[in-house]
Formats: structure tokens, C-alpha cells, sequence
């Protein structure tokens, strides 16, 4: 009786991760991210010929500080998880605002309360969305 041999298989290698988004993509990642979440009044402000800082700045309401806190958590892992590597400051803080610097991307959490008296969005010549 004759056996037969297994035929060898050719497998492709794969790669585990997947392209990077560019800075548009991420940015559109973000604000989903941002609306899965139940975050208010999400802003975007492109910054390309304004400044240097950054290409464009995210700015968005949790309706606690629990939920900034929680917003916060979740964009970090999931950017993380792409492969970046975003600073975050004043996650352990009060929970009234927390910041995420992808050097492209600057996203801004805030309590609303917070938001109101800083109105960041003005130093761009931006409105603060009202509710």
C-alpha cells in the first residue's frame, strides 16, 4: 500500500499588524471613539498653517468626571494598541480635564463646567458648542 506523503504548504506570512492610519484617519478613529463613548459636543479644529503644535486639535465633554476619566482610558488603549504611543496627563487628577498628545492629534476631555471657563476653542477661533 502506498502512503501518501502530505503535500508541503506554502503559507504566506502575515503580517500581525496592520498599516497605520495617516493623521485624517486617526482623526475620524478618535471622534468615533469619542462618540462610542457618549462624549458631547465633539470639536475639531485643524491647526496645519496656524501653528506648529499640532496638525489638528480634538476637544470634547464627558457629562461626569468619571466619564472623562473612562474616555480618556479607552482612547489611550485603543491608540496604543495601533501602535502609537500617546502621552496622557491629568488622568489622575479630578477628572475635570485630561489631555492626549499624539504629536499630530491634541485631544482635549473636559468636564463641562471646565470647559466653559477655559474655552480653549476660542484661542482658535472657535465657538464652544452649547448644548
Amino acid at each position: 500500500m502506498k502512503t501518501e506523503t502530505p503535500k508541503k504548504t506554502r503559507t504566506k506570512k502575515t503580517s500581525l499588524l496592520k498599516k497605520r492610519p495617516d493623521v485624517e484617519e486617526l482623526l475620524i478613529l478618535i471622534q468615533q471613539i469619542l462618540e462610542d463613548g457618549k462624549a458631547r459636543d465633539i470639536l475639531s479644529i485643524p491647526l496645519k498653517g496656524k501653528t506648529s503644535l499640532a496638525d489638528y486639535l480634538v476637544i470634547a465633554s464627558g457629562s461626569s468626571t468619571r466619564q472623562v476619566t473612562a474616555l480618556a482610558s479607552i482612547l489611550h488603549e485603543r491608540l496604543k494598541d495601533l501602535g502609537f504611543k500617546p502621552r496622557l496627563e491629568g488622568k489622575e487628577g479630578s477628572g475635570e480635564w485630561v489631555i492626549i498628545d499624539l504629536g499630530d492629534i491634541i485631544v482635549h476631555l473636559f468636564y463641562p463646567e471646565t470647559r466653559a471657563f477655559y474655552e480653549i476653542e476660542k484661542l482658535w477661533g472657535e465657538k464652544t458648542p452649547t448644548p
